[in-house]
């Protein structure tokens, strides 16, 4: 029996699904059986087989804390796969313990009918939930590497539209990159296609004879180069005729 994580009361019956749907949902998807303790909140999993999935087992204990804590369990399924992670924030840590400064925060990180906390999503292709007093970002690395600075900077008491426009700077400045990528990855394929993949080495070979042809090239302002390219063989001849 491994521990996974404690979750709150409340988020129990969530974890359990109608029937047991969600809970048979994780299970077939992490290959193991979970054990959830309905007084405390406790979850522990008996691994069905003794050959587990490193990548899995490390990341069920994540799974279980995001559903505990507000995330959808079809949402929370995702951090299974490899390029998804976890990021989440205490927001106790930017405004202390009192319930209505956190409250209020809660409500800067969500906006006028849940706005703020949207158009965060779909600029940073990052899903949030926002519970009691944390704040919880799953995605791509990418994706979590503009999605965190915005929440940081909410926390910290920026205005939203310092932020946004923060967030639509670095997902511009991603693109960009991203399309950089995949062009130098092109020209890589390119390359390594057409006539100069049927013949080895042929690249090669034409920036030799072009460096070769670079380092021949004269001086046109030196005229004993120039005496010296117009002077002819003892086999070669000029002759002159009428068209």
């Amino acid at each position: 029996m491994e521990h996974l994580a404690r979750i709150p009361k409340d988020r129990i019956a969530v974890l359990i699904g109608k029937r047991g749907a969600t809970r048979k949902l994780i299970e077939k998807a992490s290959g193991g059986s979970l054990q959830i303790d309905s007084q405390s909140g406790e979850v522990n999993i008996a691994w069905n087989s003794e050959i587990v999935d490193p990548i899995i087992r490390m990341k069920m204990p994540d799974l279980i804390m995001s559903i505990g804590r507000g995330l959808a369990p079809k949402r929370a399924l995702q951090l299974l796969e490899d390029d998804v992670f976890l990021r989440m924030y205490d927001i106790r840590e930017w405004v202390g313990r009192q319930p209505n400064q956190i409250r209020r925060m809660r409500s800067r990180l969500i906006g006028t009918n849940g706005r703020i906390r949207t158009l965060i999503e779909e600029l940073s292709g990052c899903e949030i939930s926002i519970y009691g007093s944390t704040v919880l970002i799953i995605g791509d690395n990418e994706s979590l590497l503009i999605a965190g600075p915005a929440i940081e900077g909410i926390l910290r008491g920026s205005e939203h539209g310092t932020v946004l426009y923060g967030l639509e700077q670095d997902r511009r400045k991603q693109r960009i990159q991203s399309r950089s990528l995949e062009s130098h990855q092109d020209k890589i394929d390119e390359s390594k296609s057409g006539f100069n993949a049927l013949v080895p080495g042929l690249a090669d070979a034409r920036r030799k004879a072009a460096r070769k042809l670079k380092n021949t090239q004269i001086n046109i302002e030196d005229n004993d180069e120039i005496s010296q390219m117009l002077e002819l063989a003892d086999d070669e001849e000029i002759v002159y005729e009428e068209e």
